[in-house]
């Protein structure tokens, strides 16, 4: 088993140490003026606690921040980032590749091709002062720097961040693809941003991997996305941190009008993930679909509060999560449809199914609906339910294995979110992760 270890000293999570970050910053004034006040604000606040809705089935008594430590200022060598798996990256052919290691940029490229025609990718830290009034325009115009106190620590201490801009009109046919790597016991807190503009389309792969299974880590991180009108995106969004790394993320999106976005997220890593996930349809015609896929075991929690934010009229979404949980696992899913009263002629609709491998297994579905409009259609649904033990017996009876056959129920329970997503290579890869985790069912 390959390891990257964390020996480097980086500056920790305190006051010096934010200082020191911050010097070490080469990026306009207006950005360091953010940061400065983010982390003010966070200085300020309180942890989340169990009297707030989105965390009252969250237990943080594990978590200590002074276990961490912020980036360190010099990048990692490309040979540090070998043993961080890529399942995405294989089969097929990118317009342009980044990789970050631990919140630093390893590498990053654009093919001529696209990049002539005014693409952006690469280095958010870079683009900045780069490409200042693009980014300063869009950063944190989807993602509250403010949300909670997280959120306020990611806005200060971001690092390691991508940018994708894709121009108006210009089709991206290859796929983008990213790579979030980190050290056991490094940290993470990459902020991903992506403006589609209209009429615009790209497809987008993205990738958080620790060097092993066991690994621990904190990852504290922001994805915000802005399509605007008549622009598409496809967005995948695969998490296998290490069983020891504490997630908390941001993921937000906002839809123009006659835009779409389909949005497939795999979670399958972390020891306890928190992760709070939206789509704003603020254009008449925007349409989403967002694919959820949670696969836990040992000990961990996966919790994902999800909103579908009707903000316009005649749009469309189309949220489905699907959770298969072994041993002790828990997850938690929380989804709302918030319909505003002007968003008349509103489809949405959202569904969570539970798939429990183990008698000592919890998964907490809430489903929940705030509609303002009077002329819409807005449904939704839930279930769990245990592994029928007669589709296991049929299949012994044809020559599987007990294992073989639990592997086959939970590929086929995750076939119609793998029937969903247009690609070839993560339907392949989604599959073989899973596959790789299943457990004999008793």
């Amino acid at each position: 088993m390959s390891t990257i270890q964390s020996e480097h000293l980086a500056p920790h999570f305190d006051a010096a140490g934010f200082d020191s970050f911050l010097n070490a910053r080469q990026e306009p004034e207006w950005l360091l003026d953010l940061r400065k006040k983010s982390w003010q604000q966070f200085e300020e606040a309180s942890w989340p606690n169990r009297k707030q809705e989105e965390w009252m089935r969250s237990d943080l008594r594990g978590f200590k921040l002074d276990r961490y430590r912020l980036p360190k200022s010099d990048s990692p060598s490309p040979t540090d980032a070998i043993a961080i798996p890529r399942r995405l990256e294989e089969g097929i052919s990118p317009a342009g590749a980044l990789s970050t290691l631990d919140g630093q940029i390893v590498s990053e490229s654009l093919l001529p091709q696209w990049a002539d025609k005014g693409v952006v990718f690469g280095d958010l830290s870079r683009l900045a002062a780069e490409n200042s009034e693009l980014v300063r325009r869009h950063l944190f115009s989807v993602v509250d720097p403010e949300q909670d106190r997280f959120a306020k620590l990611h806005a200060a201490a971001w690092s390691g961040g991508q940018l994708l801009y894709v121009p108006r009109g210009i089709c991206v046919e290859q796929p983008l693809y990213i790579s979030a790597g980190m050290s056991d016991g490094g940290s993470d807190s990459g902020h991903t941003l992506i403006v589609v503009d209209e009429g615009a389309e790209a497809t987008v792969l993205y990738e958080a991997n620790s060097p092993h299974e066991e690994a621990g880590g904190l990852h504290i991180g922001s994805v915000e996305i802005v399509v605007k009108p008549g622009g598409h995106l496809r967005y995948v969004n695969m998490q296998d941190w290490g069983r020891g790394v504490w997630h908390f993320a941001h993921q937000h999106a906002s839809i123009g009008r006659d835009a779409s976005i389909q949005w497939t997220v795999a979670a399958l890593g972390s020891r306890f993930s928190q992760v709070s996930q939206s789509v704003s349809l603020v254009g008449k015609g925007a349409n989403c679909q967002v694919n959820g896929v949670l696969f836990t075991r040992d000990k961990q929690q996966l919790t994902y509060n999800t909103l579908q934010h009707h903000k316009a009229p005649s749009c469309r979404s189309d949220f489905l999560y699907k959770a298969a949980l072994q041993d002790h696992s828990r997850t938690v899913w929380r989804g709302m449809i918030e319909v505003d009263a002007i968003a008349q002629k509103t489809d949405g609709y959202q569904r969570n199914d539970n798939l429990l491998l183990s008698d000592h297994a919890r998964a907490d579905s809430i489903p929940g609906l705030e509609i303002l409009a009077d002329d819409v259609r807005c449904t939704h649904g839930s279930t769990s339910g245990k592994v029928d033990e007669e589709l296991i017996f049929y299949a012994q009876s044809r020559g599987f294995t007990r294992k073989e056959a639990v592997r086959m129920i939970v590929t086929g329970f995750f076939q119609q979110i793998f029937d969903r997503i247009s690609i070839e290579s993560v339907r392949e890869a989604l599959g073989q992760s899973i596959a790789r985790q299943v457990r004999e069912y008793r």
